[in-house]
């Protein structure tokens, strides 16, 4: 298992050890037994996730996280997370910027195993609960991303 990552542009004001995020990457593919497989995590502004979600998903604004996913046993895909949008998550959240990036993590690693919330209910229930099982498994704080959107009305 490995993960590996790379910064589109100068984070030197992420606040954040990329270290850190590196080590809770492989600690979640860990835990969601991926031991054999790769992992890519970009970590960019929102001015650099932006025309990305325009382009693949029609929404031409930041985001938090895209999953980019390869049809390849071993290469897992892609996931970039917005660190602009994720410090202001965590700060509206009440939670710190590590927490955020790990419930980012395992909401873009589930995408990338192939769970999509948005194809209705069912899937929305399936992919929640994946995402409570990872983080306790893991310890990590938090809900996931989906029962805090869905807990919130947003």
């Amino acid at each position: 298992m490995s993960c590996v990552l790379s910064r589109v542009e100068d984070l030197a004001l992420c606040p954040i050890p990329l270290a850190l995020v590196q080590a809770d990457a492989e600690s979640l593919m860990t835990a969601a037994k991926l031991l054999d497989c790769e992992l890519s995590l970009v970590l960019c502004s929102d001015a650099f996730i932006a025309p990305l979600n325009g382009q693949w998903r029609d929404k031409p604004v930041a985001t938090d996280v895209l999953s980019f996913p390869q049809d390849d046993p071993v290469i897992l895909g892609d996931l970039v997370l917005s660190v602009d949008t994720a410090v202001r998550q965590a700060q509206e959240r009440g939670h710190d910027l590590r927490d955020e990036m790990r419930i980012l993590l395992v909401h873009g690693l589930l995408h990338l195993l192939g769970y999509d919330h948005e194809t209705g209910p069912e899937d929305l229930l399936e992919m929640a609960e994946a995402e409570g099982r990872l983080m306790a498994k893991l310890s990590w704080q938090g809900s996931g991303l989906i029962e805090r959107v869905t807990d919130s009305g947003t």
